[in-house]
């Protein structure tokens, strides 16, 4: 197994020269700092290239694992999802919790995908009866999200052929139990590119 460097020197490869990020950071001004052996911005820049760039699953396995050898857990799973969205796509949506008033949930949960709340997509069992379907929730630019927030998400179904008939617009309900915890409106629906 290549070391993190190594690893990182190898993503930087994968792209094409003209690939830059919404900021403008280019491939290369990541060679610069590769040659300057700043390994923890190196990473972060290719995440913000790849984040525009369409790259492989193999792209972000690589990163995942030069960040899980710089002990970078959150980059990791980062990395890990994205891998996951290039294979299975992914559904982004603007996600209201219910306050703790309203019956939702008392307090944050951490917005790095460990969460596996069910969700009322609007599939419905054989009988007639509401199937509520599972995905983890990855909230964007943020660390966490509490009552009564509002913040845009990132989803990934654990069945996602049961997910393709969403479509911007369309509005969901997330359920950590019988009553609904909060409401999102697609905003995006990513096909596999795996």
């Amino acid at each position: 197994m290549d070391d993190a460097f190594t690893l990182l020197r190898q993503a930087v490869d994968l792209l094409p020269e003209d690939a830059a990020a919404e900021n403008g950071v280019t491939v290369g001004d990541v060679r610069e700092d590769i040659a300057r052996q700043e390994w923890e911005m190196v990473l972060g820049l290719l995440i913000e290239i790849a984040d525009i760039h369409p790259v492989s699953d193999s792209f972000w396995e690589i990163l995942a694992e030069a960040a899980r050898q710089m002990m970078l857990d959150r980059s990791r799973r980062w990395c890990q999802w994205r891998s996951w969205e290039v294979q299975h796509g992914t559904v982004r949506a603007t996600l209201t919790l219910l306050g703790t008033d309203e019956g939702g949930r008392r307090g944050a949960f951490s917005g790095d995908g460990q969460l596996r709340p069910l969700w009322d997509i609007g599939n419905r069992t054989s009988d007639g009866e509401r199937d509520l379907n599972i995905a983890s929730v990855w909230v964007e630019f943020a660390q966490e999200l509490g009552p009564g927030e509002t913040a845009d998400v990132r989803l990934a179904p654990l069945s996602p052929e049961q997910w393709r008939n969403l479509k911007t617009g369309d509005v969901i309900t997330m359920h950590e139990g019988r009553p609904a915890v909060g409401t999102a409106t697609v905003i995006e629906v990513l096909k596999p590119r795996g």
